[in-house]
């Protein structure tokens, strides 16, 4: 008795302690996907009222999302939403070693499938910004753990009423979806088959098309079979990878009633424990990029300019070679840091230094996600583009739905048209959630207001990506506004266009007489009078260390340009010294330009 009861003890000691390493690992790996938690409920739709509501109803397992809609809300305060989603997972621990009749070591099982959810939490990468499946973040969790419920109580019944529960099963399909039939399968595998596990198994194969033809006829047959079971598919792209949690999740519910009871062993749940944490390892998208920018456009949207700048200002370190993590800034972060450089300004002093060239984003996918889906309504809206701003986010609302971060927008540009009957309609929208009850779009930014007069707000009806916003922004020069002047010279410099160069430069120096010659219009001055000199010279004074550093930049250039060296070379032997200056993008970089220089091209000769 002495050895059972030491043994017993240890194995309870060994659960113990597996239990509160994976609690430990979803703490963290909640910690650190907060700011993709926060954008969840950004970028989630949850609209108050019964047109909302029938419209996810009329399909099946809509109950489930209109549940997960509702409380996706709750990630406005990452803290609260993860905690609540920790709870419903404790609660699937529990309720789940019951339906199983797992005892002792045999209950680290459920941790698999808690894995299995918290994976589908963090695996979305950019899918976040266009997946249109309604209250994703919740549905599943709540789902499962009502098929657990149903389960623990069949189970608890005698078998004769089994098939009253596979009937019921059935009869569950519109609010369970898929999990209604996980059930009837988990029910039917959890006792020896007789005839009443047959006929639930047979229930189980004509479930869909029996709810096909009676209630969901509108519907795609496709779209009524495995109802709930998230699929990730987009006009242009599909990710079968981010379904994987959900078929790993079906195939570990099925086997737990198979094989649990043999299970119980001392070294069963570290084996759980070690291979939920892989699993959910392998599986997780994280990209500092990725997280960087959710964290901007959440500082962006509350006009906090100066946290922009303050992560902005860690991109410089890629030219200083200190050996800390390499950061290349995607597209996004470098159009929010040049908007929080004209709030706060110092952006022709201050821009290049931090870095404009941008890098793709990193994704496994084949996805197409680029700064249109993730800040472009934003950026307009800054600029004083009101309009494009509308259309856009119209465009996007409408097809990925009208979530937090669009309704904002709509407010914001509604204030800034004088359209306050508009502005109305969306903060009352926005003020059935249970955070924004008393929001109110903040005050116009007089920058804002002065772009926006400035520009012919029209329609165009052309491409909206960041070459139109470049290209458009320099052709402000004739515009008579301090502002528009220095981006219509700033956006020049980006498109390294010499043709438009001289007037942009002619317009800021009229609209800032008296002011200081600003560092990097001084070099772009300097390089365009050396390689694209107008015949009527402009005469400006620049500072002679500048003039001087240019001169020895064109000699390591020419010392380092040699026949069958790359761009990319010579790229990343000048950056440490030379990547914080306008010289280094006109040479290396040159993203808007119509001749654009791929880094892997040979250097000519």
């Amino acid at each position: 008795m002495t050895i059972m009861n030491k043994t017993s003890k240890a194995s309870s000691a060994v659960l113990y302690v597996s239990l509160l390493a994976f609690i430990s690992f979803v703490v963290y790996i909640l910690f650190i996907n907060e700011e993709v938690l926060y954008t969840a409920h950004n970028r989630s739709e949850f609209i108050f009222g019964t047109p909302f509501c029938h419209t996810l109803l009329s399909k099946p397992f809509g109950l489930m999302q209109y549940v997960g809609a509702w409380l996706t809300q709750l990630f406005f305060k990452p803290a609260i939403g993860a905690g609540l989603l920790v709870v419903i997972w404790v609660l699937i621990f529990y309720v789940g070693t019951k339906a199983f009749r797992l005892q002792g070591s045999a209950s680290a099982l459920m941790l698999l499938p808690v894995a299995c959810l918290l994976t589908s939490i963090v695996n979305q990468g950019y899918w976040i910004y266009i997946s249109t499946i309604r209250g994703y973040w919740f549905s599943q969790s709540v789902g499962y753990l009502v098929m657990l419920l149903l389960l623990w109580v069949a189970c608890s019944t005698p078998r004769k009423w089994h098939l009253v529960w596979y009937l019921l099963g059935v009869c569950a399909y519109p609010i369970l979806g898929w999990f209604a039939l996980l059930f009837i399968l988990c029910l039917a595998l959890s006792e020896k088959i007789s005839w009443r596990e047959l006929v639930g198994l047979v229930l189980l194969l004509f479930t869909a098309s029996i709810w096909h033809t009676q209630c969901y006829s509108n519907l795609k047959f496709a779209d009524v079979v495995l109802a709930g079971l998230p699929r990730f598919v987009s006009s242009i792209d599909t990710a079968e990878h981010l379904s994987i949690p959900f078929y790993v999740l079906g195939a570990v519910s099925i086997l737990i009633p198979l094989c649990g009871k043999y299970l119980a062993k001392w070294f069963v749940p570290v084996l759980c424990a070690i291979a939920s944490i892989i699993f959910t390892s392998s599986q997780m998208f994280y990209d500092q990029n990725y997280i960087d920018e959710m964290r901007m456009v959440r500082y962006a949207e509350n006009d906090n300019w100066r946290e922009v700048l303050a992560m902005a200002e860690e991109f410089s370190t890629p030219y200083s070679n200190h050996g800390q993590r390499n950061k290349k800034p995607t597209t996004t972060i470098v159009f929010l840091k040049n908007v929080a450089l004209m709030h706060e300004g110092g952006l022709l002093d201050r821009s290049f230094k931090s870095g404009n060239i941008s890098f793709p984003v990193t994704d496994p996918d084949t996805l197409h996600v680029n700064f249109l889906e993730i800040a472009s309504p934003l950026v307009y809206y800054n600029y004083g583009m009101m309009n494009e701003a509308t259309r856009l986010s119209y465009e996007n609302a409408i097809q990925r739905g009208f979530s937090p971060f669009y309704l904002k927008l709509f407010s914001r540009c509604a204030l800034a048209t004088g359209e306050n009957k508009q502005m109305e309609r969306y903060t009352t929208i926005l003020h059935h959630h249970p955070f924004y009850r008393s929001w109110l779009p903040a005050p116009v930014a007089a920058k804002v207001k002065e772009l926006q007069k400035s520009y012919p707000d029209e329609v165009t009806g052309v491409e909206n990506s960041d070459s139109y916003i470049v290209n458009s922004i320099s052709l402000w020069y004739e515009s008579d506004s301090k502002v528009a002047s220095e981006q219509a010279l700033f956006y020049t410099m980006l498109r390294c266009d010499a043709q438009h160069f001289w007037p942009s430069l002619r317009k800021y120096l009229k609209m800032h007489d008296g002011e200081d010659f600003p560092v990097h219009a001084q070099e772009a001055y300097i390089l365009f009078m050396d390689k694209a000199p107008e015949e009527k010279r402009m005469m400006v004074p620049v500072e002679e260390t500048i003039y001087n550093r240019y001169k020895k930049f064109s000699e390591v250039l020419a010392r380092l340009v040699k026949p069958g060296k790359t761009i990319g070379q010579v790229a990343e032997e000048m950056r440490g010294e030379w990547g914080t200056t306008y010289w280094y993008y006109y040479f290396f970089g040159r993203q808007y330009s119509n001749k654009v220089d791929r880094r892997e091209n040979e250097v000519a000769s």
